[in-house]
């Protein structure tokens, strides 16, 4: 049977302190500190916590400051931090995802979207030392030198390809309305790949395996969005100035988070540059107005330029909590409006002779067709 996960519980306040571990118990073990100075203490304690919810208020050492210390630990950085406060301006969370942290609950806490949070990170954090433990045994095969190499790296590409999903879910679960986007989008990265990869301008610098990378780490393009709260990923309506700013972070955290995983797993193969681009990358816009860089043209990656499009044909079909679903036809004639404006011109091109293609996609991964 598996060990409960341990938590560490760090607030001066006796009483959230109760409700926070009533809250937690008997799923996880919790660990409980008042002071900053101790919850480095037991941050540092052999086992390790698997997650720590840190008050940002401390009556020692301010909870910014011991978040930097964990991160700076080698022992310690690893621990993925969520941020405990009765603030929850666009400062203190921006502030806050710049230490390190993964996310940011407001107080008085809500446990059901306490539960939620621990679990999301949890899981992320299991996918990470999954990939680690790839790593390892893959350096092992290499020094085994075994007979039955080719075997092994078929396995071994399918645990990798099952641990792109798994990434890409845990973003996915954040969003229930989604559905299945990341089997949606990743089926139009593929048509789009299949089309492009025969052009005669895409015939150099390009090989198969190129664009089976591209296609393959589509389901990673949104995997940011577990360090926005929920309140601006959920919101039914329109977002505010500093919300879309706090929301535009997704493709930055998104890129960070794939880095420090494979700085963690040791990686010397480049396993997910291509990864990195799409999620930096995906809000790019051809003529310059996208983010988070305003990149232009052939400057933006031609990943992201593929992603950009799978991405907004599918947020346009499908519902969301802030929308209802745009018929497949109309969909397209947006996107067709947008060429040489959002999207390549070529990429465009191409998705327009497979529109027919992208929808019969969609209806094979939600069991509804296009309206």
């Amino acid at each position: 049977m598996e060990e409960p996960k341990t938590i560490l519980l760090v607030d001066d306040d006796p009483v959230i302190l109760e409700v926070i571990n009533d809250c937690l118990q008997p799923a996880y073990r919790t660990r409980i500190a008042m002071q900053g100075g101790r919850a480095l203490d037991l941050a540092a304690t052999h086992p390790t916590p698997d997650l720590i919810l840190l008050d940002v208020e401390l009556p020692d050492i301010e909870g910014y400051e011991v978040c930097a210390a964990l991160k700076r630990n080698p022992a310690t950085e690893a621990i993925p931090v969520i941020f405990l406060s009765s603030h929850s301006d666009v400062f203190d969370i921006t502030r806050g995802l710049q230490l390190g942290a993964v996310d940011y609950v407001t107080k008085p806490v809500i446990p059901a979207v306490l539960i939620a949070r621990v679990q999301t990170h949890l899981r992320l954090r299991e996918a990470h030392e999954s990939l680690k433990d790839q790593n390892n045994r893959l350096e092992r095969m290499v020094q085994m030198r075994t007979q039955d190499l080719e075997i092994r790296s078929r396995e071994l590409q399918t645990s990798q390809d099952l641990t792109i999903f798994a990434l890409g879910s845990i973003a996915e679960t954040r969003d229930n309305e989604t559905g299945n986007h990341i089997h949606r989008t990743r089926a139009y990265v593929a048509l789009l790949s299949g089309m492009l990869s025969g052009l005669p301008r895409f015939q150099h610098g390009m090989n198969p395996d190129d664009w089976e990378r591209i296609w393959k780490f589509a389901p990673l393009h949104d995997i940011g969005k577990v360090g926005i709260p929920d309140h601006i990923l959920l919101k039914p309506g329109k977002l505010t100035d500093e919300e879309f700013e706090i929301m535009k972070r997704h493709t930055v955290l998104g890129r960070n988070a794939l880095h420090e995983a494979e700085s963690r797993i040791g990686s010397h193969t480049d396993f997910f540059h291509v990864a990195k681009e799409i999620a930096y990358s995906h809000h790019e816009r051809w003529n310059g107005s996208g983010y988070p860089e305003g990149l232009a043209g052939e400057a933006i990656p031609l990943s992201a330029r593929v992603m950009a499009i799978a991405d907004v044909y599918d947020a346009l079909i499908s519902r969301r909590v802030y929308k209802d679903p745009i018929p497949h036809a109309t969909s397209v004639d947006i996107i067709r409006s947008e060429r040489g404006k959002h999207f390549d011109p070529i990429i465009t091109d191409c998705f327009l002779e497979l529109a027919g293609e992208f929808a019969q996609a969609a209806q094979q991964f939600s069991g509804v067709a296009p309206a």
